[in-house]
C-alpha cells in the first residue's frame, strides 16, 4: 500500500524513525520488500534523480508497482530524494510519486524559499507532500557534491521561517552528517542541539535526516579482504537513530550501506566463485543479505514491529 510520507510522519513522530532506502534495480527492491516486512516494518522508497535514468524511469517505477502486488500488506512511501525543480514537478505529474524532495539549498535562502513554494504548491494540488532542504550537507552522493569546507548547519531561527513561509511538509536539516562512505574523521558526531533547537520552534514538525549510513566496518573491511580498496569510510552512529527520533526526526536517509552490501557480495561471490559467469547466484544472495540488512538497520531506528499501528492509523 502506498501512503504518503506525511501519513508515515504523524504514526512515528516522537517515538520511532521511517528508514528512507535507496533502489536502483531489482534485487534491491526485493531485498527491501522482504526486510521490512519481516521485521514489520513501514518504509520509504527513495528514488534520486540518477537512479531515474539508470535504465529509464518507467522501469524502476514498474517494478515497484509489482512489488506492491506481490507484497500487499506492506505499507510504503515513494518519495523522490534530491530532485531539482523540473525533476520534481516530472514526478509530481507522473500521478506514481507519493512525496518529492525539493532541494534547492545550495541556492541563497529567499531563492530557496522561492522555489520550494512553487513546488509546494503543484504538489499541494495533487494530494503530495514535500520535502526541502535547510543548511548544506558535506559530502558527495551521484549529483550532489559539496566540499566540507562549505557545509553548514542549519539555523533554527531560519528553519522556523523556511517552514512558515514555505508551507513545506517537512524539512531536511544539516547537523553533522554528509553523503557518502566518508562522514567523519576524528571526534566528529551529530549536533543534537541544533535538532532541540529546532524542535522548539518547530514543535510537532517531522523533520529528517540525511547521509545517514553507518558505513559498518564489517562491511568495509570484507569488501577490502576481497579485493575492494576503501579507505577512511566512517559513518553516523546508528545508535544514535533513536535520540535523534525523539527530537523530531522521523525519516532517515540510507543509501551508502546499501551499495555496500552489494559491493560486498558480489565481490565475496566472484572471488569465491571464479569460474561463474551466472547473474543470479550472487543477486540471490543479495537480496537475502540486503534483507537482512534492513530488518537490522529497522531495529536501531525502531521501527520494528510498527507495520500493524500504522496500518490502523492510515485508515482512519
Amino acid at each position: 500500500m502506498i501512503v504518503t510520507t506525511k501519513e508515515l510522519f504523524q504514526a512515528a513522530y516522537g517515538k520511532y524513525a521511517i528508514g528512507a532506502y535507496n533502489i536502483n534495480n531489482l534485487e534491491q527492491c526485493m531485498g527491501l520488500f522482504q526486510g521490512n516486512l519481516a521485521s514489520k516494518a513501514p518504509f520509504i522508497i527513495q528514488i534520486s534523480k540518477g537512479a531515474r535514468s539508470y535504465t529509464n524511469k518507467l522501469m524502476l517505477e514498474s517494478i515497484i508497482r509489482c512489488a506492491d502486488e506481490i507484497f500487499p500488506e506492506a505499507i510504503f512511501a515513494v518519495h523522490l530524494d534530491h530532485g531539482d525543480e523540473a525533476t520534481c514537478m516530472d514526478c509530481i505529474s507522473s500521478g506514481f510519486y507519493s512525496s518529492v524532495m525539493i532541494d534547492a539549498s545550495s541556492r541563497p535562502f529567499e531563492e530557496n524559499i522561492a522555489i520550494t513554494k512553487r513546488v509546494v504548491a503543484a504538489a499541494h494540488a495533487k494530494g503530495l507532500v514535500v520535502e526541502a532542504e535547510l543548511g548544506q550537507l558535506g559530502g558527495v552522493e551521484e549529483h550532489v557534491s559539496v566540499d566540507e569546507a562549505d557545509a553548514k548547519l542549519t539555523d533554527p531561527a531560519q528553519a522556523q521561517e523556511f517552514v512558515e513561509r514555505t508551507g513545506v511538509d517537512s524539512l531536511a536539516c544539516a547537523i553533522g552528517t554528509s553523503h557518502g562512505a566518508f562522514k567523519f574523521t576524528g571526534n566528529q558526531g551529530l549536533h543534537f542541539e541544533v535538532l532541540a533547537a529546532i524542535q522548539k520552534r518547530l514543535p510537532g514538525f517531522p523533520l529528517v535526516m540525511h547521509g545517514s549510513s553507518s558505513v559498518p566496518q564489517d562491511e568495509v573491511n570484507r569488501i577490502n579482504a576481497a579485493g575492494g580498496k576503501i579507505s577512511g569510510a566512517k559513518g553516523v552512529d546508528a545508535n544514535e537513530f533513536r535520540k535523534a527520533a525523539k527530537l523530531g526526526v522521523t525519516k532517515i536517509n540510507i543509501d551508502t550501506d546499501g551499495r555496500l552490501v552489494w559491493c560486498r557480495v558480489h565481490r565475496e561471490h566472484f572471488l569465491n566463485h571464479p569460474e561463474n559467469f551466472d547473474l543470479r547466484p550472487p543477486g540471490k544472495e543479495f537480496m537475502a543479505a540486503y534483507s537482512d540488512f534492513i530488518a537490522a538497520k529497522n531495529i536501531k531506528l525502531g521501527s520494528v514491529g510498527e507495520l500493524e499501528n500504522v496500518r490502523a492509523a492510515v485508515k482512519k
